[in-house]
Order: C-alpha cells, then structure tokens, then sequence
C-alpha cells in the first residue's frame, strides 16, 4: 500500500470545551495519566523543537521530566546542539503524540534554564551510569568513534570511583514556559477537536480551533 493510500478513521473519542479543565496544566496532567494507564511506551516522551539564531529549525525527541503551573521540564547537556540553540533563541515548541487514545498535545513557549539546585536534585535521580555518561559525552560534538565514547566514560568512572557523580556544570535542566498549549483529539472524517489555550493577562483563555 502507498502512503498516499493509508487512511486511519479516528473514532476513540472527543473533547470539548465542556469537558476541558480551565487550567491547561491540569488538563495536561489528565491526559498524560490517562496515556500512561492504557499502557503508552514512554507517554512522557516528546518532540522538542528549537531554532538557532538565524532560525534555522531542528527537532528531536526527549523525554519530560517535570510538569508544573511554571512549566515543562526537560534535562540535558547545555554544550548539545539543542542547548546552544536554546542560549542563542530561548523558544521551544513541544509534541505529545499518543496514538493508543488518538490525542496530540502541542506546547509553545519561552525556555530559561532551571534553578542548579533542580538539576542537582534531578541528577541524583539518575543511574550511575548515566550519570557518569554526562561527564564523559559531550553531546552532538564529533568524535573519532564509538571506543573514544567508551574511553571517556570509563575514565569519569575512574575519577569519581567510590564516590557519589556530581552534576556536571555543563549538564542540567530547561523549563518551556507555556504561552499556548493545544489538545487535539482525532475525530472521524478529519474533523478533529482542537482546544486551544492562550495565556491573556495572566489568565487563560480557550478556544475551537477549526480541524
């Protein structure tokens, strides 16, 4: 079959203004348990999208790792390619997608970095060795081979050998601080549901958007 031919007729459900929460965080919430209880691989994953200073746009999936009336939460190293993007142009957009129940979530907004407490707290959280993977990649840069990647590691082993791994200063957190936060619920015919939240004087205000 070609992909021009593929047809998926959405009929799991529907959301309305009626049904939504007014506040799109506890809405969000909502959803991400609803996805996790029907047994969605990693429903906390996402595609975050950054541009750098000339606008040039690049797209990969993470994973979120905190949710809040401030904003979404995602860790990395601040030396990546989606680290020096965000220094340069500190706005995101953000992508849910959990096919099980047919809904889409889309989140735009400002990024600043979280407090080096949080990261520290979040870092600790983490298993040793991905801890040590911090210290010892530098992510997106450019290297001879996998056996450089394993060297490195195996050194920062060395280092903290019997002792807790710190969190490296070049490795933490980045809040999206939501300006709109979208939830599209697929209906049949294409004629899906759109919920759009803006954030207005501080409040939040919702509208249909037209599928």
């Amino acid at each position: 079959m070609s992909l021009s031919e593929r047809r998926v007729d959405y009929r799991k459900s529907s959301f309305d203004e009626g049904g939504a929460d007014p506040d799109p965080v506890v809405q969000f919430r909502r959803w991400l348990e609803e996805a996790e209880s029907a047994g969605v691989p990693e429903p906390n994953a996402m595609t975050l999208a950054t541009a750098d200073a000339e606008g040039d746009p690049a797209a990969r999936i993470v994973l979120l790792r905190g949710v809040d009336d401030r904003g979404f939460v995602f860790f990395t190293d601040y030396r990546s390619q989606k680290g020096r993007e965000l220094e340069a142009n500190p706005r995101a957009a953000l992508v849910f997608f959990w096919h099980a129940l047919e809904r889409q979530v889309r989140v735009s907004g400002s990024v600043a970095r979280v407090t080096r407490a949080e990261s520290a707290s979040y870092f600790e959280t983490r298993p040793r060795g991905s801890q040590l993977g911090a210290w010892g990649s530098e992510q997106s840069a450019v290297v001879t081979g996998r056996d450089a990647i394993d060297q490195a590691v195996e050194s920062a082993g060395r280092r903290f050998a019997d002792q807790p791994v710190p969190c490296p200063p070049h490795w933490g957190g980045y809040r999206v601080e939501p300006r709109e936060i979208e939830f599209w619920q697929g209906r049949p015919s294409r004629l899906h549901d759109r919920l759009r939240y803006s954030r207005v004087a501080g409040a939040w205000k919702v509208e249909r958007l037209s599928p």
